[in-house]
C-alpha cells in the first residue's frame, strides 16, 4: 500500500477503527457473561451498545466521503482481545478475574483513544467537519469508558481481588483483622 496523502492516510485510519469496532463487537458479551461483578457486566453490556452507535457513526463518515469500510484488518486489536480472550481460560477468582477483565479492557479503550484522537485531528485538518463532529463524539466516550473502568476497579474490584473470597477462608482471624488494620 502506498499513503500518497493525509486523506489516504485518515481513510486507512478509519478502516483500521472500524474493523477494530466490529471485533469489539463480538468481544463484549463474552466478556460481560464472564464478569462476575453486576456493575462490570452491566458497563460491558453498555459498551456493546455504545460501540454500536460508533460503528454507526463511522459507517456515515464513510458515507460522507464515498469510501469502501472494506479493506484493513486491525491487527493490533485482534492481539489485545486474543490476550483478554485467554483471561476466560484460566482458573481465577471472581474477583481476580473481574481485576484482569478491567485490565485488558482499559488496553482496548487506550488503543482506541489513541486512534480516534489522530482521526479526529485528520478530519479537522482536511475540512471534513461533520466528521470532526462525530469522532469527538467517539472519542469522548472512549474516554468516559475508560474513566468508569478506573472507578471500578478503584472503587470495589481490585480491593476485592487483593483478598479474594476463596482465600480469605484460609486465614486465621488473626490474619483477616490484622490485613483489616
Amino acid at each position: 500500500m502506498k499513503l500518497d496523502s493525509l486523506e489516504e492516510l485518515y481513510v486507512e485510519e478509519l478502516r483500521d477503527l472500524y474493523n477494530a469496532e466490529h471485533q469489539i463487537l463480538k468481544a463484549l458479551p463474552k466478556m460481560a457473561k464472564a464478569a462476575s461483578s453486576p456493575d462490570l457486566e452491566k458497563g460491558f453490556q453498555e459498551h456493546l451498545q455504545q460501540t454500536k452507535g460508533q460503528v454507526d457513526r463511522l459507517d456515515q463518515i464513510f458515507a460522507d466521503l464515498g469510501k469502501s469500510t472494506k479493506g484493513k484488518k486491525c491487527e493490533a486489536m485482534e492481539g489485545l482481545l486474543k490476550e483478554g480472550a485467554e483471561l476466560l481460560e484460566v482458573d481465577a477468582e471472581p474477583s481476580v478475574l473481574d481485576a484482569a477483565l478491567i485490565a485488558a479492557a482499559q488496553r482496548v479503550e487506550h488503543y482506541e483513544i489513541a486512534g480516534y484522537g489522530c482521526v479526529r485531528t485528520y478530519a479537522k485538518l482536511l475540512g471534513h467537519s461533520e466528521a470532526t463532529k462525530l469522532l469527538q463524539q467517539t472519542l469522548d466516550e472512549e474516554r468516559r469508558t475508560d474513566e468508569k473502568l478506573t472507578e471500578l476497579a478503584v472503587g470495589s474490584i481490585n480491593t476485592e481481588a487483593v483478598e479474594p473470597e476463596g482465600n480469605q477462608a484460609k486465614k486465621s482471624p488473626a490474619q483477616k483483622a490484622a490485613r483489616r488494620a
